[in-house]
């Protein structure tokens, strides 16, 4: 026997021929990833949880990042048994990159094709079939789903994972999870026992008149198992959510922690981009071997560290050249993302330019540095002013300890922190919840479509400010979302719940069915949906703006990302007859490189305005162009952002109409020498100034007409 296994052992070593023609050892391969499970601080206790899994409906998992939680439970949850009769087991994330990131490391674990056994789900990407028993996705995400299936039948067990994170989709998901699992509790045949009993019915109990509101009272014609869901944290306080879930247990399972040195500087660092690059190459000069990861607040800071590092390494002697340097924030490609996991090359050190993202929501192997200068980008929103503020400010200490603990994945680290241990002692403990400080539209829409009447007396976490809640609801009644008794309109506002966009934008788009200029809205809002579009290094600034130049549209931003966007359609169509999806891709690169725009930014719109158009269809929406006609799609633009019209004042400056704020046109936009008259805009952002970006020029008099709602409130 034993030799037998040892022929069957020998003849799997044997590389065998991929696709690609390459050969690939995956015997080998198989048993260093069955090794690496085996080492994960999870694996000692896999049939614990499974057990606590059994008992509890609602199970509160705390586990250190590295712990292995977010890659093994699911893995267990399915060998155990919790995928039978075609059942599924839901992961959600709040960010789309672990979502990607985690479900590829699952797939590959279990040896299948992703996208089979093992998928993901996000917004303009589903990588899912029918055989997809393990699904991985953004909180988000799955509050759509719920828009379809309100009881979330195909799930068997839900995760919600980095739930310490408490962004607004997290918040609201485990809102609507407690009365998922109320409904399935009362579903026939199933008896809670006494200590499972979930708690808090209250969207249950009431009735509203919403159609769509099934999912809050129990479906007498079906039966429904319960819902299993698992709670995960990287942060040790997990009362908050046992609290919620009426005193749901929860479980700690050790991570894999060695000391961390904290080293702190002696006073305060006035340039801590000076300061992180002083210590990235004093870590490098002075310290033996291992990995630096660097936290900074963006994709701005990462670029012009990364470059400064590479003219700085060009300056040291040709035996310290060997440092190679590698991004990681949450608009790179997936692809580009995966370069921080592959392995340093020998006799080299990688520095790791990462945002927030690193802080728990991937694992990078190999990090024995971590220098941490203590802040984060942060969205703030005042609903008075109705401003969106991105700013750059302190972290918290749980966020401090975090980022400390990368460095002692995989053996003693340090990390540096710039700032004095005074300011440590001042930081809040714990971040603030998202969902008291963003724009609350989105999320209540979805809320009322989903069938919950009363917003305010909606069983939150934590709930938003009043103030909050009623800004949003007076957006969304302008807009034409919301009847005069404040529930769903029909069709309308069902018609913008089903689009996976800002209520602002969906509105558009059925303004554009009407005005006869679909075409050119779906590019529109595809183009306002992802990051800048336009680059200008900053070696390069005259020639980039020169390129900009080219398509730029005298009437504003909207008809310049349009002419962007055909620009590149038209180049596609005369060269891509016979090409491969890989070498048209290669080419429009090159084209966007020649035109200084950002490639994976428009090959994103692209994506989106062929996922958004499919909706339209799906909806009946009438897809149609305006041609040369472009008073048209400008007197859309006025209906569509009414709410976000500004007027000249003599000064220069702008008067915003909603909140009579003084602001100013960003330097961005092709408008901001030109100073019309009366202007739409895209967003107000508040950082050194309040400015406002993505601008069109219209009439000042069809404000009154196109959104008499509004405006003739005004006067």
């Amino acid at each position: 026997m034993a030799q037998g296994g040892l022929n069957n052992a020998s003849s799997e070593r044997r590389p065998i021929p991929n696709p690609n023609g390459k050969f690939v050892d995956t015997f080998a391969r198989r048993q260093r990833i069955a090794q690496h499970r085996k080492s994960l601080p999870i694996a000692s206790v896999e049939r614990r949880l499974m057990e606590e899994v059994r008992n509890n409906d609602t199970l509160i998992i705390v586990g250190e990042t590295g712990s292995g939680k977010t890659t093994q439970i699911p893995q267990f949850l399915f060998n155990a048994g919790f995928c039978r009769e075609g059942k599924t087991i839901g992961v959600t994330q709040p960010r789309r990159v672990a979502a990607v990131t985690v479900a590829k490391r699952v797939a590959e674990e279990c040896a299948v094709d992703l996208g089979q056994k093992v998928g993901y789900s996000i917004r303009f990407d589903d990588v899912t079939s029918g055989s997809t028993r393990i699904k991985y996705m953004t909180d988000g995400l799955l509050l759509r789903e719920a828009l379809l299936d309100p009881y979330l039948a195909r799930y068997s067990v839900i995760i919600v994972d980095e739930a310490h994170e408490r962004t607004v989709h997290t918040d609201v998901l485990l809102g609507l999870l407690k009365n998922v699992q109320i409904a399935r509790s009362k579903s026939i045949g199933y008896q809670n026992t006494e200590n499972n009993k979930p708690k808090n019915g209250m969207l249950l109990e009431k009735e509203n008149g919403i159609q769509n509101s099934s999912f809050l009272k129990h479906d007498q014609g079906r039966m429904f198992p319960p819902l299993k869901l698992i709670i995960m944290s990287a942060s040790l306080d997990a009362r908050v959510f046992s609290d919620y879930f009426g005193g749901a247990k929860a479980v700690h399972v050790q991570g894999r922690q060695f000391p961390v040195d904290i080293f702190y500087t002696h006073h305060p660092e006035p340039d801590y981009l000076d300061a992180t690059l002083i210590t990235v190459f004093q870590i490098h000069l002075e310290e033996g071997p291992g990995d630096v990861l660097v936290f900074l607040t963006g994709q701005e800071e990462i670029e012009s560290v990364e470059r400064l590092i590479k003219e700085r390494v060009q300056q040291l002697p040709e035996n310290s050249r060997k440092l190679v340097t590698v991004p990681i924030f949450s608009s790179l490609p997936s692809e580009q993302q995966m370069r921080v996991f592959a392995p340093t090359p020998a006799g080299y050190r990688k520095v790791i330019l990462a945002t927030n993202i690193a802080e728990t929501s991937v694992t990078i192997p190999g990090i024995k540095y971590v220098i941490d200068p203590g802040l984060v980008k942060a969205r703030s929103y005042d609903p008075k002013k109705g401003l969106e503020s991105l700013i750059i400010v302190p972290i918290s200490k749980a966020q401090a300890l975090q980022r400390s603990g990368r460095a002692g994945r995989e053996g003693p680290g340090k990390c540096f922190r710039l700032y004095p241990e005074s300011e440590f002692e001042k930081l809040e403990d714990s971040t603030k919840p998202e969902i008291k400080r963003c724009n609350l539209a989105n999320v209540i829409l979805q809320l009322k479509a989903l069938g919950v009447d009363d917003i305010i007396g909606f069983d939150f976490i934590e709930k938003p400010s009043r103030s909050a809640i009623i800004k949003s609801l007076e957006q969304l009644f302008l807009l034409g979302a919301l009847t005069d008794e404040c529930k769903l309109s029909d069709p309308v506002g069902r018609q913008m719940s089903r689009l996976p966009l800002d209520p602002i934008y969906s509105k558009a788009l059925i303004l554009a069915s009407e005005f006869k200029c679909l075409e050119e809205m779906l590019i529109t809002v595809s183009m306002l949906s992802v990051e800048s579009i336009f680059y200008a290094p900053r070696d390069k600034l005259d020639e980039a703006r020169a390129a900009m130049k080219c398509f730029s549209s005298p009437e504003g931003d909207h008809l310049t990302l349009i002419n962007v966007y055909r620009a590149s359609n038209e180049f596609m169509e005369k060269r891509n007859l016979s090409f491969g999806k890989e070498k048209a891709d290669k080419i429009l690169r090159k084209w966007c490189k020649e035109n200084f725009i950002n490639s994976r930014s428009l090959r994103h719109a692209r994506d989106i305005h062929s996922q958004i158009r499919r909706h339209a269809e799906q909806m009946g929406l009438h897809i149609a162009s305006c041609g040369d006609d472009m008073l048209l799609f400008r007197r859309c633009l006025a209906a569509s952002f009414f709410l976000n019209a500004a007027l000249k004042q003599p000064e220069g400056t702008y008067r915003a109409l909603a909140s009579g704020q003084a602001v100013q046109i960003h330097p961005s936009s092709v408008l901001f020498q030109t100073k019309p008259e009366c202007i739409i805009y895209n967003e107000l952002v508040q950082t050194n100034h309040k400015y406002i970006r993505n601008i069109s020029r219209i009439d000042y008099l069809w404000l009154t007409e196109l959104a008499p709602q509004f405006y003739s409130m005004q006067s």
